[in-house]
Formats: C-alpha cells, structure tokens, sequence
C-alpha cells in the first residue's frame, strides 16, 4: 500500500482511534519512531474526526507516499473530484513559508509524477494548529493545481467546505488513485530531455582518446538497446573503468539520448549515491533556470528543480517503488550509476527485513534491476 493508513471518512469516524494508531505504528515499524510524530497522529486523528463528524463524505490517507520521491504526506483527503493535499503542523503558531512551500512542493510532485493526480484538481491546505484565521481566496498556481491555503485546528472544515465551489459532477475511486504509478507527465518528460539539449560525449568531454572511448562505450549501448527493442528482449550492460574515466558522464548521455530518440521510451538516470543525485540535480537546474533568462522566459527555480526529479533519480526511491507497485516502470532505459557502491545480497536482504519490513525479496541492488525486469513481461 502507498499509504501507512487508507479508509473511508465514514469508516475512520466509527474506527477507535488506538485502532488507527496501532495501524499507522505498525506500518511505520520498521523505522525509528519518535514519540513526537506519535502525538501529532493523535491530534490529527482526533481533529480530522471532529471535522467530518457531521459530513461523513469522501476517503482519507494517513502518510501518502509519493513515488519515488521519497516524500510523504501527512493527509490527504479525497471527496468527489476534489484532491486536499494537507500539511500539518501541530502546536504551530504562525504560517511559516518553509511549510507552505513544502505543501505546494508535495502537491506539485503529485501533479507531475503521480499518474492518477496529472488531470485532477490538487488544493494543498496547510493546517498550523494554534494559528490565528487567515482569509483564503482560490486561485489556481497552473493546470488544475492551486495555490496553497490556510487552516487551524477551529475552521479545517469551513475551509474544506469552502473549496466546494470548485467541485464538479465526476467522483475520483480512491482505490484507484492511490494505486496510480509513477510516471511523470508528458511536459515533464520534455522538460528532463531539453535538460541535455544540444550537448553530447564529444562536446563535453576533452579531445583526446577519452572522449573516443565515451563515444565508442554510447554508441555500443545505443546499439543493444535499439537490438532489445527491435527483438522484443531485456538487456542489461555493465560499464565498468577507473574513477574519473567518464561513466557517469556516458549514463546520462544514454538516459538523455534515449529520451531524445522515442517518445514511449522514457529514460532514467539513478544512482544510489545520495549526494550526487543532489549535486546533479542542483547543477541542472541551475542550467535550466539560466538558459531561460538567456532566452527571455521566466523559469522558477522550483519548476526548473521539478523538471530535473524526472530526470534524475535515486535508486532507493526507485526499489522502494517496485517494492509497492506490481505494475511495470513507465521507463524502458534504467542507467544505474556508482555501481560499486553496492551491497552483497546477504547485506541488502538484511536491511530490507530490518528498516523496509519486507522478508520475501532478496538481492543485491545491481540485480534488483534484473529482478524489475524477470517481474514485468511487458517491459523491455
């Protein structure tokens, strides 16, 4: 399941509450709990239930996670065609803009990567309990996205209610939703592939031998990948040099070639070295938001961080979604960097049992892309 908790608003109002808190520490068990975060479940529960108490409408999720972004959202409500995406802080007294950035930011991430969420209308709500009320007005940030609004723990309701006007005659199946996959939408995958734009192995790298070897290395595995799709099968290719030989540089030139060359292919870059993907990332957004102002357009340096997310990924992210969905990737090109930095099987089995709760999937993280692959007939 994506969520820790997932019921009907009817169903949560009649459930216990130790009930619910039982579920959401049970699913939370295989990571460290602290007992701040096992008081704000309290108060959330406890609030959320005087909310609906006398409109018993729609479904709730406790702690939603967004694929592959390694984020989780504290609630989400669903009633008719309406997506409230909702932030809580407890004990909060102000609106801070680091918390209603973060809303907008777990709403955008829905919007862009959250299949089931790119054609609905998204309303992120941040909730600083102890906070005084705040006059709301909506307006939409883009598509059917809005732009964040204000709760405290006395008006939730009156501000739910209040977005009604914005409901239409369609129901979303709550079900259905959340088992939605990742796949990030058709601008974005645009965005990720103009990230590159213009630039290849000869380009970037030096004139010497090195950048024959990058050249060689990518036109071979360009080769095998148009053989596997042509022929219908699965490859997997090992590139393996001395540190500084250029094999990060010759993934993403393959991710974003590939990108280039077809449409359904959709490509990815991932890497289990969590301070490269931040590094990279960051350098390619700053490429995007300055080729923008070159060229006379407005670019956010958060749109232009979104655009790169779908780009590059970490690993971890992607296993932990192929651990929750049985449904193949949307990518049919998976390039996975520092390679080295793998665990044995024995090793990775026994952190996925510990910290992951998950006891019937072993393998060591190059051949978990193997194992993605053996699931999944269809993807190739």
């Amino acid at each position: 399941m994506r969520s820790y908790y997932s019921n009907t608003i009817k169903n949560f109002l009649q459930e216990d509450d130790n009930s619910i808190l039982g579920k959401l520490t049970s699913a939370h068990s295989h990571r460290h709990l602290e007992i701040q975060q096992t008081n704000a479940w309290k108060i959330q529960v406890e609030l959320l239930k005087k909310v609906f108490e006398d409109n018993p409408e729609g479904h709730i999720f406790f702690e939603f996670s967004i694929p592959r972004m390694g984020k989780r959202v504290d609630n989400i409500i669903v009633i008719g065609d309406l997506i409230f995406v909702i932030e809580f802080k407890v004990g909060d007294r102000k609106y801070e803009k680091s918390a209603v950035d973060q809303v907008l930011d777990y709403s955008l991430d829905l919007k862009n990567f959250h299949q089931g969420s790119h054609n609905e209308k998204l309303i992120p709500i941040f909730v600083s309990t102890h906070a005084e009320e705040k006059e709301n007005t909506l307006q939409k940030y883009q598509d059917l996205l809005y732009k964040p609004i204000f709760a405290n723990k006395n008006n939730l309701y009156e501000v739910i209610s209040f977005c009604f006007t914005e409901k239409g005659t369609t129901n979303i199946d709550p079900v259905k939703w959340e088992e939605s996959i990742y796949k990030p939408t058709p601008t974005i995958i645009e965005a990720a592939q103009a990230l590159y734009k213009g630039h290849n192995v000869q380009e970037i790298s030096r004139s010497d031998s090195g950048a024959i070897n990058l050249t060689k290395t990518a036109n071979c595995l360009n080769l095998i990948i148009d053989n596997s799709k042509k022929n219908s099968k699965k490859s997997i290719c090992f590139v393996t040099g001395v540190p500084g030989a250029g094999k990060t540089l010759a993934g993403l030139n393959i991710a974003n070639s590939r990108m280039k060359i077809a449409e359904d292919e959709n490509a990815v870059f991932l890497s289990g070295n969590g301070p490269l993907v931040e590094v990279l990332r960051e350098a390619l957004t700053r490429d995007e938001v300055d080729t923008a102002k070159k060229n006379g357009k407005k670019l956010t340096k958060k749109e232009a961080a979104i655009k790169s997310n779908a780009f590059i990924q970490n690993i971890h992210h992607f296993r932990d979604e192929g651990l929750i969905s049985d449904k193949a990737p949307t990518e049919k090109v998976v390039v996975f960097d520092e390679a080295q930095r793998a665990w044995t099987e024995k090793q990775a089995s026994s952190f996925m049992i510990r910290k992951k709760g998950v006891s019937d999937f072993s393998y060591s993280e190059p051949h978990f892309l193997i194992e993605v692959m053996n699931r999944h007939t269809d993807w190739c």
